[in-house]
């Protein structure tokens, strides 16, 4: 553990003493050599010491009742039969608030963090959304027929759409799954290219190969493949199609021409939810080409039970080094921008 039982100026005064009654499950919240408690210190920028059964904080007292409230909502994790891994940690971690982010004082309410509040099931397992936004967009998507995820790359917009489109069509709300995306780089050429159809197609297509291959048993999916019930197919070939009682998912939709974009968000039928996912500062189409995404929201965006959900490098739950960068990338544009007005 990180901790030592030394009290030292940076630490500050002693603050909630915390029993855990259930030894055993008192070293799942803990984790691997305490990991979990580490990312708790780090996090509200206090110190943990454990004696037996107790867990002592000792810190500012708004960021030491946080930290409180965080241990407090794994261990009843833990109690519910539940799993807590450091997905989880961080999970609790985004979604709850932080005495330090939000200038409260001592004495002040602080708000009990939320673990999640909203499970997506699959074959495979569980999903939770890790952060607000994230969470507002599940929300989002179980509750309208056409959503927008916009925002940059590690935000979960596709993975959590093909889970909630997997869940679904477990449960029957919907026949089948659908997934396109534009095959931008083959262009018309996509004939030209050796081998079947899907050879031609799958290195744009794995993406969402990975995200259903997350949710469901290799022989099932490969299964629903071949019955069609579950499609994997490029943005062309959407053309001229009605797609009724499914769950459509249009990925990396900035590629997506306005021509296209339009005849996509066309094809919805009845019984159907459609979701758009992209990046607007990721576009790969040729030079003075108007993206589809763009084009979408400026037009659909005042239309009732059309949602649109936004991320940014705060709710990159890959690696902590994609944030990074985006928000690198996310400053240089802004100074050109100043640069430019």
């Amino acid at each position: 553990m990180s901790s030592s039982d030394t009290l030292t100026p940076e630490t500050g005064p002693p603050g909630p003493v915390l029993d855990f009654a259930d030894n055993r499950l008192l070293i799942d919240l803990c984790g691997p050599y305490d990991q979990h408690l580490a990312a708790i210190e780090k996090a509200y920028e206090i110190q943990i010491v454990r004696r037996g059964n107790f867990l002592t904080l000792l810190g500012e007292a708004t960021a030491t009742e946080a930290a409180a409230q965080t241990l407090q909502t794994l261990y009843a994790r833990l109690e519910g039969g539940r799993t807590v891994e450091p997905a989880d940690v961080d999970m609790v971690l985004r979604m709850g608030t932080s005495a330090k982010d939000t200038g409260v004082r001592a004495g002040d309410q602080i708000e009990m963090p939320i673990s999640g509040g909203i499970e997506i099931q699959t074959r495979k397992k569980r999903v939770e959304p890790r952060t607000k936004a994230q969470k507002a967009y599940v929300e989002s998507l179980f509750n309208n027929e056409l959503a927008f995820g916009i925002g940059p790359a590690g935000t979960g917009k596709t993975y959590l759409a093909v889970a909630v489109g997997v869940s679904m069509f477990l449960s029957g709300k919907v026949d089948k799954i659908i997934l396109s995306r534009p095959a931008v780089e083959a262009g018309e050429r996509l004939g030209f290219l050796p081998g079947t159809q899907d050879e031609k197609i799958d290195p744009y297509m794995q993406p969402l190969y990975d995200a259903l291959n997350d949710f469901l048993p290799g022989k099932q999916l490969a299964k629903l493949r071949e019955e069609k019930t579950i499609e994997i197919a490029p943005l062309a070939f959407m053309r001229g199609r009605t797609l009724s009682n499914a769950f459509v998912v249009l990925d990396e939709a900035q590629n997506a021409t306005a021509m296209q974009m339009k005849m996509f968000l066309t094809r919805l039928g009845e019984g159907s939810r459609m979701v758009i996912t992209g990046d607007r500062t990721q576009i790969d189409l040729p030079r003075g080409q108007a993206s589809g995404l763009a084009d979408a929201e400026r037009l659909l965006k005042s239309i009732p039970k059309i949602s649109f959900n936004y991320f940014t490098s705060k709710d990159v739950v890959r690696h902590p080094l994609v944030a990074a960068i985006i928000e690198a990338y996310e400053a240089e544009a802004e100074r050109a921008l100043n640069r430019d007005g």
